[in-house]
């Protein structure tokens, strides 16, 4: 990542702790744990992967197949959609997805509430599961992590409060502080260029397109009475 977020200057307003927030960061971490502790060091063994996402199989048993499981039960292949959500592939790819919901998680929780910031959570990481499936039909690879849900969280920040002033690492080592409107703006439009111009199923760039897509949309509806978008009535900081 060319910018790294540290933590921005946006204090709470309705809420005193983003529990959800802190409850999704804690789930993921307790999830790669077991990966490590049930597969190998990178967490991928075959029997955590039976909770993946694999879009052909999606595609294919959507109407109610059952996912074949190493474990004692059998997962239908629906569920995936949300399971797939608290998988990482290694330690970077748990660390850069969490520390994007640890920075701007919280604010987006303190607009909708506890309960609706968890449903648009897992319904960002669900439109980010659709839209990979949808257009990578065909392919057998298994899509795990938190990115779709995560983008849906950056699309919802950057909606309300694109002014706020972030703290960030340029190039891992320059302290910045930067609006936010320019680093998740920047992170937006790499998206959405690196899925038209070098889209593959190894890198699920239209799983953060569809989550983007989903936040941006859900945030409209689903933020508590009042709250306002793009930091109306705010005075931008020098």
């Amino acid at each position: 990542m060319v910018f790294i977020p540290i933590s921005d200057d946006n204090p709470l307003r309705s809420i005193r702790v983003a529990w959800v927030t802190w409850g999704l960061i804690a789930a993921n971490v307790l999830v790669f744990c077991l990966q490590v502790v049930l597969g190998d060091s990178s967490g991928t063994e075959a029997a955590v992967l039976s909770f993946a996402l694999v879009p052909s199989e999606l595609v294919h048993d959507f109407g109610g197949g059952l996912r074949p499981t190493a474990l004692p039960f059998s997962l239908p292949e629906w569920m995936t959609l949300v399971t797939y959500q608290f998988l990482h592939g290694g330690i970077l790819h748990l660390l850069s997805n969490m520390l994007f919901l640890w920075v701007f998680g919280d604010n987006v929780e303190d607009a909708l509430g506890h309960l609706k910031f968890l449903a648009f959570y897992l319904l960002c990481g669900v439109a980010g599961g659709l839209a990979h499936a949808a257009l990578m039909s065909s392919s057998q690879l298994p899509l795990i992590g938190a990115s779709g849900a995560v983008s849906g969280v950056i699309a919802a920040y950057l909606m309300l409060h694109p002014r706020v002033r972030v703290w960030v690492l340029a190039f891992r080592i320059l302290p910045l502080r930067v609006p936010a409107a320019w680093l998740l703006g920047f992170w937006v439009v790499s998206q959405l260029a690196m899925a038209v111009l070098a889209p593959t199923d190894e890198v699920a760039w239209w799983a953060h397109i569809g989550g983007l897509a989903a936040g941006a949309i859900l945030v409209l509806f689903m933020r508590r009475p009042g709250v306002t978008l793009f930091d109306r009535g705010l005075v931008a900081p020098p």
